[in-house]
């Protein structure tokens, strides 16, 4: 099981290691206390595109570091939200995790899963969904250029650095996109919808 899929942090009951989502909520933290739904919406706006985090494994999460005194609840407030806070504790703890060499990248990209099993489908359905995720990922590209022109300053050099790879990753896509009907030209007739034996 990769890191950011391990089991909440010390639901073992045993203190262990920070998995990266934890991580994550224990830097935000650093900003100023925030409750379970700001930080729902702060990962979604901040790492959202390349860090999947639901609602379930925030407060998973929180509930976890807590126990270990990482983060401590703070009195309801508006809404009957709890704040949380980092503790010194849960600044040592983050201390650590960021000084681990990060681990590699794995890809979980549904197009590319439906695009390996390809010939039971056949080329036209596969540009169709092609299409479709070009306009997204066009959208997104859009999206990154206007921040990286108008927040440049706003962003500091880190979030900078981490926009100008998500710049770089759409257009790789994109690039990618362009080439793939041509690629898949040569598989018209030979789909496993086509031959009833799904072989390539």
């Amino acid at each position: 099981m990769a890191e950011d899929e391990e089991a909440p942090t010390g639901a073992d009951g045993k203190p262990g290691r920070l998995n990266a989502t934890a991580a994550a909520l224990l830097g935000f933290l650093h900003d100023g206390e925030q409750s379970g739904y700001e930080l729902v919406g702060t990962s979604q706006q901040v790492i959202g595109d390349f860090w999947t985090v639901t609602r379930s494994q925030v407060y998973r999460e929180l509930a976890a570091l807590t126990t270990r005194g990482l983060v401590e609840e703070g009195e309801r407030g508006a809404r009957s939200r709890r704040p949380y806070r980092i503790t010194a504790a849960g600044r040592a703890a983050f201390a650590e995790w960021i000084a681990r060499p990060p681990g590699t990248e794995q890809i979980r990209y549904p197009l590319l899963l439906t695009m390996s099993f390809g010939p039971w489908l056949g080329p036209d359905r596969l540009l169709e969904f092609l299409d479709r995720h070009r306009r997204l990922h066009e959208d997104r590209l859009a999206r990154y250029l206007a921040a990286a022109a108008e927040q440049a300053a706003e962003l500091g050099p880190y979030h900078l650095a981490t926009l100008t790879f998500g710049i770089h990753y759409e257009r790789a896509v994109l690039a990618w996109m362009d080439d793939v009907p041509e690629i898949l030209a040569t598989a018209r007739g030979t789909s496993g919808d086509d031959t009833g034996t799904g072989n390539r």
